[in-house]
C-alpha cells in the first residue's frame, strides 16, 4: 500500500518517542499517514522506577532492555503506530551509553562509540524503503545533552544527507524535503513549574524554568501540532513505559495540575524545508507536510 504521507522518527531510547512526539503521531496515523519510528537503543542503562522490577537494571541482571522491548511495542499499540524498528536489527545492536563520563558510557558496544557512517547507513536503508516525506529528531544537543540522543541527531541528520547522495547509494536516492527538530518551549515549562509550586511540588528537582536544559526559547518554535484530540492516547502509550514513567512523576504531575492538553500541544523547529501554510494565530505551521 502506498500511502501519501510518510513521516520517519529517529530516537534514542523507548519513551522518547512518546514523550516528545506521541500525540504527533496519533494523529497522523489517524489521518491515514504511514509513520515509521527509529528507536536507536533499548535503554538498557535506564534507571528502574518500578520496585519489583528492580533487578532488571543494568547493575544485576541486565535485563532492563528486553523488557523496554516490550514496553515499547505496548505503547505503539496505544498510538496505533505499526512500523517500529530498533536501528541496525536484527545483525546490529547498539547499547544505551548511560550519561556522559559514566563507565557504561566507555564501553565499546554502546550507540555513542558506533561509528557515525557505519550507524547513518542502517538508516540510509530504512529511508530509501519508506520514503519519509518528513524526518523528526532531536537538535544537536540531543535536547538535554544524553549522549545517545546527540548521536541520534547526528546520524538522523547524517543519513539524510547519504540517502540523497547517488555515489553513496548506487543511483537509487530518496530526499527528504522537511526535517524538524524536537522543540521544548520556555513558556509552555514555565507554566507548568509555576503551577506545580502552586501545590508545593517542583519539576525534575528545578527551582527555575532556566534550570531544564531541554527547555528553549520560545522563538526556535516554528511548528506546532495541535494534537489534544489524542492525548488519551499519548497518556496510555506513557503509561505503558511503565520502568521509566511514575504516575507521580513530574509528567503526570503536569498532566494533574494543568489537565493533559498540556501534552497535547508538540513543538518543532524546522531545519530543513519551508515554513509552509496554514499557520496558527501564533505563525507556526500547523501541519509537518504543509507544502509538500
Amino acid at each position: 500500500m502506498e500511502f501519501a504521507q510518510r513521516l520517519l522518527l529517529v530516537h534514542a531510547h523507548p519513551d522518547d518517542e512518546t514523550i516528545n512526539n506521541g500525540a504527533t503521531m496519533a494523529k497522523y496515523v489517524a489521518q491515514g499517514a504511514h509513520i515509521t519510528l527509529v528507536t536507536c537503543t533499548r535503554g538498557e542503562e535506564g534507571e528502574v522506577l518500578v520496585p519489583e522490577l528492580a533487578h532488571l537494571a543494568s547493575s544485576q541482571t541486565d535485563q532492563l532492555g528486553t523488557h523496554r522491548e516490550g514496553e515499547i511495542a505496548d505503547a505503539m499499540r496505544e498510538l496505533g503506530v505499526t512500523d517500529h524498528r530498533f536501528l541496525g536489527a536484527p545483525e546490529k545492536r547498539w547499547r544505551d551509553s548511560g550519561m556522559m563520563d559514566t563507565e557504561p558510557n566507555k564501553r565499546t558496544d554502546v550507540f555513542w562509540q558506533a561509528d557515525l557512517d557505519e550507524a547513518a547507513m542502517e538508516l540510509v536503508k530504512i529511508i530509501l524503503e519508506i520514503k519519509p516525506q518528513v524526518l523528526i529528531t532531536y537538535d544537536e544537543f540531543g535536547g538535554y545533552g544524553h549522549p545517545d540522543h546527540i548521536q541520534a541527531h547526528r546520524v538522523a541528520m547524517r543519513a539524510a544527507e547519504l540517502a540523497a547522495d547517488p555515489s553513496v547509494t548506487n543511483g537509487v536516492t530518496w530526499e527528504i524535503s522537511k526535517i524538524y527538530w524536537n522543540t521544548m518551549p520556555k513558556s509552555v515549562i514555565a507554566e507548568g513549574m509555576a503551577k506545580m509550586k502552586e501545590i508545593g511540588s517542583d519539576f525534575f528537582g528545578a527551582e527555575s524554568v532556566d534550570d531544564l536544559p531541554f527547555v528553549k526559547p520560545d522563538e526556535l518554535v516554528t511548528a506546532m501540532i495541535d494534537g489534544t484530540e489524542f492525548v488519551d492516547k499519548k497518556m496510555a502509550a506513557m503509561r505503558a513505559h511503565a520502568t521509566q514513567i511514575t504516575l507521580d512523576g513530574p509528567f503526570f504531575a503536569l498532566s494533574n495540575n494543568l489537565g493533559n492538553s498540556v501534552w497535547g500541544n508538540e513543538y518543532y523547529t524546522l531545519v530543513k524545508g519551508e515554513k509552509s501554510p496554514p499557520f496558527d494565530a501564533k505563525g507556526h505551521e500547523s501541519d509537518l507536510f504543509a507544502g509538500i
